[in-house]
């Protein structure tokens, strides 16, 4: 299916599926190098003010200012690794039944079908990437959500580690692995808030499921993207996404989007069904909250306010009289017991109140747009951070400070 890039909302296949092989594999990448790798002498020694020294590491962690792409790869590239799913499946096998009467009557016998035990086979793979001396690595939750399935993490020196998937996020298509080792190469994240249209970046995977830690260069081609991702038997929305013409193939999902300073900006996420150098990656500003809370407790848990609203608009203004048409309504679910603020919850323990509007939070207006909806912000704070709210209640304007909780489960 062809899609239409003039759209707000594109569908697109998740790059996980990496048992998808194309027909001419092996000539597209055959050349890969040739047609991506920038030759560093090519940029002329004007440039050269730009490079560091490439033994500039701070323990484990990739260091640097602006380097070359050569630059750039050899130093990110012990920490980027493959990650395979493997699978007990059936094993099928075909039989004769000799006492069967249609094979006698009729001169010929039917072949019959049964299973003879199972095997363990590889039934996917994706990417990924370190981000702590301890062996976490973030990847996307489409590589490893077969919660039956074995993974093995698969390091650039071709070493195996076995998985455990510690926690795979409920919104975002992020998940976190770690295997049982020490001193792990990891990468540094980056700040993809100031990213600018036209910035170079680099992406690295298992490009195919079949060639390890392939790169590609391209540049960020656009911004605050919002897409429908799927694989054929799933979808979700992803918002404020990363759209790059780096090549993201089947296979190079969870793998890192970086850039010239060999910083992570993005987690390759999915391609475009049927386009050309058109990929998508979530921007690292969302993600880092997911690692740092499973750093801290072991699992996901996000900063919440404790309420329930729908979001303000010229329509919802004209409906109900309103006198702005931006913020957030306190408004309760339309089940029985989906109360607007939830009891204990920091909004409570702020006065906040059903049909009070949040117009703003730390001075960010709140709109249906991508970067300034509610569910964004909060999802950048931390747990225990301060915040301030611009709220309309009763007619009246205030302000209102809370502090953020983590969320229940």
């Amino acid at each position: 299916m062809l899609v239409g890039l003039n759209i707000l909302v594109s569908t697109l296949v998740f790059g996980a599926a990496s048992w998808y092989v194309y027909d001419h594999r092996t000539s597209i990448f055959g050349n890969f190098a040739n047609q991506y790798i920038t030759d560093s002498s090519a940029a002329g020694k004007n440039n050269s003010s730009k490079s560091v020294d490439l033994n500039k590491v701070l323990g484990n962690k990739i260091m640097g200012g602006d380097l070359s792409v050569e630059g750039v790869v050899a130093k990110v590239n012990p920490a980027v690794v493959s990650i395979v799913a493997s699978k007990d499946v059936p094993v099928i096998e075909q039989y004769f039944d000799n006492s069967s009467p249609f094979g006698d009557f009729f001169g010929m016998q039917i072949p019959q079908y049964r299973q003879n035990g199972t095997q363990k086979q590889e039934i996917g793979s994706g990417s990924g990437f370190f981000v702590s001396s301890d062996g976490l690595v973030v990847t996307n939750k489409h590589v490893v959500s077969d919660t039956q399935a074995e993974y093995t993490v698969i390091t650039s020196d071709n070493k195996k580690y076995t998985a455990t998937v510690l926690a795979r996020d409920p919104f975002l298509d992020v998940a976190i692995v770690k295997i049982d080792k020490k001193d792990t190469p990891y990468l540094e994240l980056g700040n993809s808030d100031q990213l600018k249209l036209g910035q170079s970046v680099i992406a690295i995977g298992n490009a195919l499921g079949q060639f390890r830690n392939s790169i590609s260069v391209g540049v960020v081609s656009g911004l605050s993207r919002s897409i429908v991702a799927g694989d054929g038997g799933s979808s979700e929305n992803l918002d404020q996404v990363i759209q790059t013409d780096a090549a993201i193939n089947p296979g190079n999902s969870g793998g890192p989007l970086l850039d010239l300073q060999g910083k992570v900006i993005g987690v390759n996420v999915a391609v475009a069904q049927g386009s050309e150098n058109v990929g998508f990656a979530l921007p690292i500003s969302i993600v880092k909250g997911v690692v740092d809370s499973v750093k801290q407790y072991g699992s996901i848990f996000r900063p919440y306010l404790g309420i329930r609203y729908v979001q303000i608009d010229q329509a919802l203004k004209d409906k109900n009289n309103l006198s702005v048409d931006y913020g957030v309504l306190i408004a309760r679910g339309i089940n029985p017991g989906e109360l607007a603020v939830i009891p204990g919850s920091p909004a409570d323990k702020a006065g906040l109140v059903e049909n009070d509007i949040i117009l703003s939070i730390d001075g960010q207006k709140l709109t249906s747009d991508g970067s300034q909806t509610l569910a964004y912000i909060i999802r950048q704070k931390k747990i225990g951070d301060s915040v301030t709210l611009r709220v309309l209640s009763k007619g009246q304007e205030k302000e209102v400070k809370l502090k953020l909780e983590k969320s229940p489960n």
